[in-house]
């Protein structure tokens, strides 16, 4: 008989359950806030008792570093093969603001899950480990595509890091843009940050 456990021992029954309280988590985040979702609140949202929550995640960290892990497998479905197939380093950049924008308009609870997350968790103590290397990697990963961009005389003269700063600023915007406002035209919304960075980076 085949086996029902999955490598890492839990079986099938129990990847389907953890994965319905990751997405329950982070409807109840999106639509209530980082604060307001108790181990309990996302139980109920989940139609199952608070001890079934337990059961599959020994606290609200580890439950967090689920919904952020969800949140980044589904934001980085398309911009790496975007960003590949882009030109040089202001086309790259276009790309990526372009298809951010494009994740968040058709993900707003992704989206919104996410930031909630990422800014409540950088200032909640012992759970900087849950940030600190994703975020800090995205700044990386923009920083070097714009000094290579320099090196190779596509770019103009300023500090690659700063705006690499600024352009992972310019992303939370975007989400920023969409829970202020949910019929807010992102697109254009992209256009105008392109447009800025563009000016910034030009040669």
């Amino acid at each position: 008989m085949r086996s029902k456990n999955r490598p890492s021992g839990r079986t099938f029954a129990d990847e389907a359950r953890r994965k319905q309280i990751v997405e329950c988590a982070v409807e109840v985040i999106a639509e209530e806030g980082f604060a307001q979702a108790s181990l309990a609140r996302i139980a109920q949202r989940a139609d199952v008792a608070k001890s079934v929550v337990h059961y599959h995640f020994a606290n609200k960290d580890e439950l967090v570093e689920q919904v952020l892990m969800a949140v980044s497998m589904a934001s980085a479905a398309l911009l790496p093969e975007r960003m590949a197939a882009a030109g040089g380093a202001r086309d790259k950049l276009r790309v990526a603001i372009e298809t951010i924008a494009e994740f968040v308009d058709g993900n707003r609870t992704y989206a919104l899950a996410g930031l909630e997350t990422w800014n409540q968790t950088r200032s909640l103590p012992g759970r900087l480990r849950l940030v600190e290397d994703p975020a800090s990697a995205g700044v990386e990963d923009i920083r070097r595509l714009l000094a290579e961009g320099q090196a190779r005389g596509e770019l103009g003269e300023f500090d690659p890091h700063v705006v690499a700063v600024m352009f992972r600023q310019a992303v939370d915007a975007i989400t920023l843009e969409a829970a202020i406002d949910p019929n807010a035209d992102l697109k254009a919304f992209a256009t105008q940050l392109v447009a800025m960075f563009d000016r910034v980076i030009s040669p």
